[in-house]
């Protein structure tokens, strides 16, 4: 899977890969001089989860070719919610990913920061409930697939 790249003809930066995310590119990316906030949200692997110690690391998989068109529902629904929106950023990786490794990010700007928050807020939990992306955790007495799955949800029915 190649390095996802910003794009230089739109304002929404959308993709998976197996590499490391380029977080500080993004943010600079989603800086533009009409808007004045950039919130960046990225989500790391950690040690624990629901009623699990000692997680080791995490796998995950993605159905490819329904990711991208379930970020764009995303991100037109973010813009109709938030039509001052400037850029999106909505990124997230596959494979196996160790403790501390950034494996989702969300970045928006806006010209002012509560909507800025407030559409950020949005895109990463559209983007947990709306997504075909699925974890797989290892820990020290076994494995199995991440706690807390759910439905994937239309992301016009996703609130915050």
């Amino acid at each position: 899977m190649p390095r996802v790249a910003a794009p230089n003809d739109r304002d929404d930066w959308l993709g998976l890969t197996d590499r490391q995310l380029p977080i500080t590119e993004a943010y600079e990316w989603a800086v533009i001089p009409r808007c004045g906030a950039v919130v960046l949200f990225s989500g790391t692997v950690r040690d624990h989860a629901d009623g699990r110690t000692d997680v080791q690391h995490l796998t995950y998989e993605a159905y490819e070719t329904q990711v991208r068109p379930v970020f764009e529902s995303i991100t037109a629904e973010l813009r109709t919610r938030w039509p001052e929106t400037g850029r999106v950023v909505l990124l997230h990786r596959t494979g196996q990913l160790e403790l501390e490794e950034s494996s989702v990010i969300a970045v928006v700007s806006a010209p002012h920061r509560p909507e800025a928050f407030e559409a950020a807020r949005y895109a990463i939990d559209a983007l947990k409930e709306a997504a075909p992306i699925w974890k797989h955790e290892v820990w020290a007495d076994g494995s199995d697939w991440g706690t807390g799955a759910n439905d994937i949800a239309d992301p016009r029915n996703v609130r915050t």
